[in-house]
């Protein structure tokens, strides 16, 4: 028998104010065809003033354990992936520790920018393989609408807020690829290429900064970098797109993802998209679109998931898991 981390429940948050691509164009040299034609984003969400990361995430945290059936004392371990955590410190995730009224376990932070959600996952998996923990919530929660340079129109209209949760348990399987749970995770970084996508601010720094993107440069390591750790992925468990059902794929600019899919072989009919309701939504991107994929009943128990994700960093990588 193998143990492995199986998807117990997921759910998600988008805070109430949906701004459409039209907002933009009373203060910026843009257009809603301008945005879309490059992005494929239509609309984004903005949490409200006073609404924080943690907030957000917590609200995810909810719903994912109600749709699992569970509470919030069911948990051994929490992990929240998160560029824009509340505050330096404590962690964002002590603090939806501390909204669910989780008093046990262990609690932290995960920072890979876009692909934190993909490193979180691989940490998960890796406490309960180890036999450190037996249920694991990961989410991933974002506020890049505080990050932005409201001047800047090739960055500001292709972010947005929101948080997706995803609830791991441990189960025994055969060890085969039939098994539900997670089959494999590739993660890669390469810090020589930070200068492409940073934010120009930190502690250390004494501010807070802004976000900065080279988007040419991003596009064109985006393509290549996650059709291999796509492909990685599967092959470490002998698989290959063409055994995939469903492809989650980071949701940031439909032409990356089509040029993925088309890598990897598939079509978009097994691609879940939600770039077009919510933005660049980085480290919660993916439990988001995982999270909308079942809720709108494309994702069914025993189908074959790929995600993956690039961030800055760059940080990379993808995890192949069975519904």
């Amino acid at each position: 028998m193998t143990l492995r981390a199986v998807v117990a429940g997921c759910g998600h948050y988008l805070p109430a104010r949906v701004v459409e691509n039209a907002e933009f164009e009373a203060r910026l040299d843009t257009s809603d065809e301008w945005i879309r034609s490059r992005s494929g984003i239509e609309r984004r969400h903005f949490a409200a003033e006073g609404e924080t990361t943690s907030d957000l995430a917590t609200h995810a945290a909810r719903a994912a354990l109600a749709d699992a059936g569970l509470v919030a004392g069911d948990l051994d371990a929490l992990i929240v992936a998160t560029s824009t955590a509340d505050l330096t410190f404590p962690s964002a995730a002590t603090m939806v520790q501390a909204q669910l009224g989780m008093t046990r376990g262990f609690a932290f932070d995960v920072q890979a920018v876009c692909a934190g959600f993909i490193y979180a996952l691989a940490n998960a998996n890796a406490l309960i393989l180890s036999g450190q923990a037996e249920r694991v919530m990961v989410i991933g929660a974002e506020t890049f609408s505080r990050i932005m340079d409201w001047d800047d129109r090739s960055t500001c209209v292709l972010f947005g807020d929101g948080a997706g949760a995803l609830i791991l348990e441990a189960k025994t399987g055969s060890g085969s690829v039939e098994d539900r749970g997670i089959l494999s995770t590739d993660l890669h970084s390469d810090g020589r290429h930070r200068d492409i996508l940073y934010v120009d601010g930190g502690v250390s720094t004494q501010s807070t900064g802004f976000l900065r993107m080279e988007g040419k440069e991003v596009f064109r390591h985006a393509v290549e970098k996650l059709a291999a750790t796509a492909n990685t992925a599967l092959a470490k468990v002998g698989l290959t797109g063409a055994d995939v059902d469903w492809v989650v794929p980071h949701q940031a600019n439909i032409r990356i993802i089509t040029g993925t899919a088309k890598k990897l072989g598939l079509s978009m009919d097994n691609v879940i998209v939600t770039v077009q309701d919510h933005g660049n939504t980085s480290a919660a991107s993916i439990p988001l679109a995982l999270s909308v994929g079942q809720a709108e009943g494309k994702i069914k128990r025993g189908d074959l998931v790929v995600t993956e994700a690039i961030g800055g960093g760059l940080a990379w990588g993808a995890v192949v898991l069975r519904w």
